[in-house]
């Protein structure tokens, strides 16, 4: 016996999700319904099969090919316009010369298929149809039989008020060849319609026969749910779903579970799925292969389809999430349906009710409580505090990151040269070749630094003919996300209008496609090191470091940094005892580890009786102290502590007459107090590292920070350098004789606070403008977000934050107490504004 198998609808009740996919391929559970159907009929011995396709049908074709691979034979019968459930099957009619089995690919089932044959075949029958009883039949076609079998009366979605049966037509059919011959030719005919009123109406053999066993039309998405929800609960016959690894729980291959993760079957992983530390996850629920779920996460009845990722503490309770959508941390969703390639940003909320058509990004922090369907949004930019940075093949896959290459080297000239350098992970080199592969399709060449401390490949560019760098390397905050930083000749972060280019030419794909001749080279220059400590040490007073003889405890964090660092320290006569000195890309990078680290290091300054303790963060760039008494010094403290160090040192030797020290607007007012005792400057800048760059290229600067444990010394480059900050405080306390501890006893204290307040994107200007009109009269400046000063020691700063839906509140008082009752104050002044 052959079978038709009728795959030709849209599916518009299952919209987002058959946007891109035809109804039939909607995926249940552990394959689409219209294999499952596949494996029902193969089952019963039938395997000639012809699929009637019309929506999407090369999708369908595609996937199942001949099925030689199920062990089945099949073809397709395209109709270039919809034909009716029976004029599809109609078009298909020269492949149909024997009794032959037409059945939905859109519905689930497990109706045993013999008894049915057998009862068409005894009754003699031309047609015979297949029924079932449901609850509610008000969405079916309700048959009426007598006694005998034969159908006797039709009624197609009957209210309440009309229905006099709850036995219901499933769209599976038993047919004779001469079947045909009742419908016309390239017409739109329906079986129920047309087809079976005038089979009635002649008195032909029309019979209907009761099945036993699970069915389930996949009409809408609670039939969905429903259909999933039965399969994993066994309702129906299916083949297993996988290794059971424990009850109620299914998974494929290479299926990844962290120990503490907890599984409340049913619950079925297919193939490449990860389930990180702390993940809740309740059943029924299905995750669909090569799918992550992040640490902490939450899934409540929930099906995710595949190559998508479920950030960290996220939440979802009874929601669909289509292939390939990125929902980040703490966001959180009920009753949702996301369709396709979507990206749902950090700390969003979705109502329940909403459906999110494919293609679409909902920003960080939104509350969305209508469905979204037209347009596309797209990212709101591609730069951000940290360059360009994302979720490692999540945001940031290679074909991505591919674009961004080509998208950067197309604002260069052709021909030039291009630094790259990565960090130690493995994920980096992965995207350190994708960007490799396409900054020569744009005809420019790549000097590939391999491994190297960010410092150093900066140092490298401004000294090289290079006419832009690339540094990519994990997130110093999260080794999931991947940080990357384009920069100019001069090694510095690019300005805004460069970026905005950058992102001009990949949003609207505006390649510059290099003739074969003029693709760019790749090469792998030999003297980047050398380069750099040469400049190192013409920058620094190395005579009189060595006189010093310090001793240190340096920990590199399994960083590059060691390799340059060991040889200068080295060659300056500085004793280390090196931690953590060997490259590493499995430990490197992950920043859970860093703070333990440090109480490593302060015990062991104590133990060993160190002039100091430093810890090098994995780009070479962050500086860390502990005292020579094994504290560990604040941030912000150790930039003041540089700054009066750095202020001192320059009133000794007198090279700067005038000098300049750089500093956010966010730091403290201490420093104004410091340079007033040294006739220096402070020049104050928005909180943005490229500023604080770009200002430190202005004449006499000696220092720039960011009150973070980042320093820049112009005189050596205009970039940040936590190697240059170690030698260049090393050198201030040889020339000044004095240890970190005694330096830190000169400063006069200061309490600072900061905190965050979470505001609406679309509120965030509504705020500031009643902000500035609340303190218009007072003492205010704006160089970024609002400063309010009350004395010139006590002051707030109001900061929208550019990147996330937020405001940042710091306050610096009296004491930190009322610095915090500052904080407070104005957090609820920001609530109050955004009503």
């Amino acid at each position: 016996m052959k079978a038709v198998l009728m795959a030709g609808g849209v599916g518009s009740r299952l919209r987002p999700l058959t946007i891109g996919l035809p109804k039939p391929m909607i995926p249940v559970v552990t394959k689409p319904v219209m294999a499952h159907t596949l494996e029902l009929l193969k089952y019963h011995g039938i395997t000639d099969v012809v699929a009637t396709l019309q929506y999407r049908a090369e999708i369908i074709q595609s996937y199942f090919r001949t099925g030689s691979k199920l062990g089945m034979d099949i073809s397709y019968s395209v109709e270039d316009v919809p034909l009716g459930t029976a004029g599809g099957v109609r078009l298909a009619g020269d492949k149909l010369n024997e009794t032959f089995i037409v059945i939905s690919g859109d519905a689930l089932t497990d109706f045993n298929l013999k008894p049915i044959i057998d009862y068409h075949y005894s009754r003699h029958a031309i047609a015979t149809i297949v029924l079932t009883r449901v609850l509610n039949p008000l969405e079916y076609g309700v048959i009426i039989t007598d006694p005998n079998g034969s159908v006797t009366h039709f009624q197609e979605k009957p209210s309440w008020g009309e229905v006099v049966s709850d036995t219901i037509n499933t769209g599976i059919y038993i047919f004779e060849p001469e079947i045909l011959e009742w419908i016309p030719k390239k017409s739109v005919v329906d079986w129920s319609k047309d087809v079976f009123p005038r089979l009635l109406a002649n008195k032909k053999a029309l019979f209907g026969y009761v099945a036993q066993g699970y069915w389930c039309d996949i009409g809408n998405i609670p039939e969905y749910f429903r259909a999933c929800a039965d399969l994993l609960n066994k309702q129906l016959q299916v083949p297993e779903l996988g290794e059971q690894i424990k009850e109620g729980v299914w998974v494929g291959k290479n299926v990844q579970i962290a120990s503490d993760a907890q599984l409340f079957g049913p619950i079925y992983l297919d193939d490449g799925v990860k389930i990180k530390e702390g993940a809740v996850i309740y059943g029924p629920t299905s995750i669909h292969s090569n799918t992550v779920v992040d640490k902490n996460a939450h899934l409540t009845r929930c099906h995710i389809w595949q190559n998508s990722y479920i950030g960290l503490d996220s939440e979802l309770t009874d929601s669909l999430v289509g292939k390939q959508c990125n929902v980040k941390a703490k966001s959180s969703m009920e009753d949702v349906i996301l369709g396709d390639n979507n990206i749902v940003g950090e700390k969003a909320v979705l109502y329940p009710g909403v459906k999110i058509w494919p293609n679409k990004e909902i920003e960080a922090g939104a509350v969305i409580k209508s469905s979204i369907i037209w347009g596309t949004k797209g990212r709101r930019n591609l730069f951000g505090q940290f360059g360009i940075s994302g979720v490692i093949n999540v945001d940031l896959t290679p074909e991505v990151v591919t674009k961004l290459g080509a998208s950067f080297a197309a604002t260069l000239p052709a021909g030039s040269w291009v630094t790259v350098n990565q960090g130690p992970h493995r994920t980096s080199q992965m995207l350190k070749r994708a960007i490799m592969a396409g900054i020569p399709s744009a005809g420019v060449n790549v000097w590939d630094l391999e491994i190297m401390s960010t410092p150093v490949a900066r140092y490298y560019t401004r000294t090289s003919k290079a006419m832009a760098g690339v540094d990519i390397r994990a997130s110093t905050k999260d080794y999931r996300v991947i940080d990357i930083h384009f920069t100019n000749n001069q090694g510095l972060n690019l300005d805004h209008n460069t970026e905005r280019n950058i992102e001009w030419i990949y949003f609207r794909e505006d390649f510059r496609r290099a003739d074969i001749d003029d693709i760019g080279d790749i090469e792998r220059p030999s003297n980047v090191i050398s380069t750099y400590q040469e400049g190192f040490l013409a920058a620094i007073d190395e005579a009189l470091i060595r006189q010093a003889n310090f001793k240190l405890v340096i920990d590199y964090l399994h960083s590059p940094s060691s390799e340059v660092m060991t040889q200068i320290l080295s060659k300056i006569k500085v004793t280390t005892i090196p931690l953590n000195a060997h490259t590493n890309s499995s430990k490197a990078e992950k920043a859970p580890s860093k703070e333990n680290w440090l109480q490593q290091l302060s015990k062991i300054v104590k133990v060993v009786g160190t002039d100091l303790g430093v810890q090098l963060d994995v780009n070479g760039e962050r500086l860390r102290l502990i005292t020579d008494r094994g504290a560990l010094v604040p941030d912000n403290l150790a930039t003041l502590m540089i700054t009066d160090l750095a202020l001192r040192a320059n009133d000794q030797t007198h090279a700067i007459e005038c000098p300049k020290i750089v500093v956010p607007v966010n730091q403290t007012q201490r420093f104004e107090k410091l340079a007033k005792l040294h006739h220096a400057e402070i020049v104050r800048t928005k909180f943005d590292l490229y500023a604080l760059m770009k200002t430190s290229l202005e004449p006499n600067v000696i220092l720039a920070a960011d009150g973070e444990g980042r320093f820049i010394f112009p005189a050596f480059q205009p970039a940040i350098d936590g190697m240059m900050a170690l030698a260049k405080l090393l050198e201030f306390m040889a020339l000044l004789n004095t240890k970190v501890s005694q330096a830190l006893n000169n400063l006069s204290p200061f309490h600072t606070y900061s905190a965050f307040v979470e505001c609406p994107w679309d509120k965030k200007g509504q705020v500031m403008r009643l902000l500035n009109n609340k303190f218009s009269g007072s003492s205010s400046e704006n160089m970024d977000g609002l400063k309010i000063f009350s004395n010139p020691t006590t002051w707030v700063l109001i900061r929208p934050d550019p990147y996330l839906p937020q405001f940042e509140i710091c306050a610096e008082a009296a004491t930190t107490l009322q610095a915090q009752h500052l904080v407070n104050e104005y957090q609820d002044l920001v609530k109050s504004f955004e009503v």
